[in-house]
């Protein structure tokens, strides 16, 4: 099967629906808002780099002639992502994708009090969701959230919930990772209205995997390029996620050992029900920080 015959089989028109994305310039960004566009959706491009953004765009109207519009976001920032959030809540999204991340990246602490890749990654986009339920609501909508392997790589430990005393970017990430998909499951396990996804796309070539030091990158990228599958086929599990919901403990990701093929849907077995507990109560308590003005 190539890619043309699986979104012709798996997709349908989303003439009508205006989709969100977050992370929409990078290199699964880029990918699936072109799939989208394809599909019909008028986009929402929810980035830092507004000269990045406005150049993708433009390129997207020309090319499908779908309705594009821009809001300007940095999920470093609780400032930035609650006037973010209010802008969104104002266009009314059909479906809102979390597609953006950071891996290794100079550390900060945020205005939240927490690390920056625990803030990108995880506090923000559970932020903005939680926000956007009451819209989302008005339209059945629905969550596509992008998760990660790396999330098997580390445990949470309550005495460092963001992992800011952590060395290894792997684990950091990986905690993040690990907070935004299992809060998000206990977030819709009783929800109505809205559908959630949760997505991974295995290993793929991006900003993401090109945070080796520079004489190591040079040796390894053009093998990854050729191993691991491109971000044009990684991002059809995000699209997959578009069009069909995840229940509790199950993601939609690469068939073959979560990194190659066609995406499919597996139960996960790698958070038991206490520290899936413990993450919900935590994320309800580190999301009160995003409501206080900095």
């Amino acid at each position: 099967m190539n890619i043309e015959k699986w979104l012709k089989n798996n997709t349908s028109s989303l003439s009508g629906k205006t989709v969100a994305i977050t992370g929409s310039t990078g290199g699964l960004g880029a990918p699936l808002c072109e799939y989208l566009s394809r599909l019909g959706a008028s986009l929402i491009l929810v980035d830092r780099n507004a000269t990045r953004s406005e150049a993708h765009a433009a390129e997207l109207r020309e090319k499908y002639g779908v309705t594009v519009s821009l809001i300007q976001c940095d999920l470093q920032s609780g400032a930035s992502v609650r006037e973010a959030t209010k802008a969104l809540i104002k266009a009314e999204p059909d479906i809102f994708i979390h597609n953006a991340g950071a891996y290794s990246i100079p550390k900060k602490i945020c205005d939240t009090g927490f690390g920056n890749v625990f803030q990108i990654n995880f506090l923000s986009p559970y932020y903005m969701i939680k926000e956007l339920l009451p819209t989302l609501r008005k339209k059945n909508g629905r969550v596509v959230a992008v998760g990660s392997i790396a999330h098997n790589y580390s445990k949470t430990d309550p005495n460092d919930i963001d992992f800011v005393t952590r060395k290894a970017a792997s684990k950091v990430y990986g905690n993040a990772k690990r907070f935004l998909m299992f809060s998000l499951y206990s977030l819709f396990e009783n929800e109505k209205d809205v559908s959630l996804s949760i997505v991974h796309p295995g290993i793929t070539f991006t900003n993401i995997t090109a945070h080796y030091p520079k004489l190591i990158f040079a040796v390894i990228k053009h093998p990854m390029k050729v191993i691991f599958m491109k971000p044009k086929k990684a991002a059809l599990c995000l699209i997959r996620g578009v069009f069909e919901s995840t229940e509790k403990n199950t993601w939609i990701g690469p068939r073959l050992f979560n990194v190659w093929g066609y995406p499919s849907k597996k139960a996960l077995k790698s958070c038991k029900n206490d520290e899936t507990e413990f993450i919900s109560t935590e994320s309800e308590k580190a999301c009160q920080k995003m409501y206080k003005e900095n």
